[in-house]
């Protein structure tokens, strides 16, 4: 049992790198199975195909949104706006192969049913970037803090990750117009 869990993980392992380096439909069955050190039939043993691949990939990055929407449902002004701010650093930093496939293949894959409602999860982030604002000004820096942080978190920039946390964090509130320090 160890070898079939050990070979699920070098699936996932190939298929993220795979997918965030070709795109997801510019990556075969095949070419993650020869990643993986292992057979096209070894890999549809474990997975049905390349979306159920996609869709295990994807699966943590909605049940930590919807944690993330919990803390920020309470909040207003600009204690929503920084909670906001941090919980999206967090989010796209930790899930940044994922947001960078998201991106790339962002025609085919946004209205995926088996993933998170896109739309949603941007309306929720806008209003806690925004404060929860209606001032339309505020709205549009909230839209431009969350694509900065997206955009960012998902290019091939070498920067350690702290330091990317501090100015990805410091760059969406100075355009938010908050303090920073």
């Amino acid at each position: 049992m160890a070898r079939a869990t050990t070979t699920r993980a070098d699936i996932l392992d190939s298929a993220v790198r795979l997918f965030a380096a070709h795109g997801f439909r510019g990556t075969s069955l095949q070419d993650i199975a020869t990643d993986a050190g292992c057979s096209k039939a070894s890999l549809l043993y474990h997975f049905t195909n390349k979306d159920a691949i996609l869709t295990e990939l994807l699966a943590p990055v909605g049940p930590e949104f919807a944690e993330l929407e919990a803390r920020l449902a309470g909040l207003r002004g600009e204690e929503a706006a920084r909670a906001a701010v941090t919980g999206l650093v967090d989010l796209s930093l930790r899930f940044r192969l994922q947001v960078k496939i998201l991106l790339q293949d962002v025609d085919a894959l946004i209205n995926r049913p088996e993933l998170p409602d896109a739309d949603h999860i941007v309306e929720r982030l806008t209003e806690a970037l925004s404060g929860r604002s209606d001032a339309p000004e505020v709205r549009v820096w909230a839209w431009m803090a969350m694509l900065g942080i997206i955009l960012t978190s998902a290019s091939e920039c070498v920067i350690p990750e702290e330091t990317l946390r501090a100015e990805l964090t410091r760059g969406a509130l100075r355009t938010l117009g908050l303090p920073t320090g």
